[in-house]
């Protein structure tokens, strides 16, 4: 409860409560404005049909980047 005529909080782009979640028709639109304007490429794994190339690209993220802490080990 706030008192009349006190000030509002302050606005923040870090307020959780103010955006909702992505959806897939956002995050594809965020992917390819990250591809024309940076270069940068954003691919889902479990999109990569192909297992050899789907294979690469996660050897070069953990290469990078470390091992992911969620998702499918492969039996691992």
């Amino acid at each position: 409860m706030t008192l009349p005529g006190a000030p509002r909080p302050p606005r923040s782009c870090l307020d959780r409560g103010t955006r909702t979640a992505s959806n897939d028709n956002e995050l594809n639109a965020m992917r390819a404005a990250a591809w024309h304007r940076h270069g940068v490429a954003a691919l889902a794994v479990e999109d990569i049909t192909d297992p050899w190339l789907r294979q690469a690209i996660i050897n070069e993220a953990s290469r990078r980047w470390g091992r992911r802490n969620g998702g499918s080990g492969h039996g691992r």
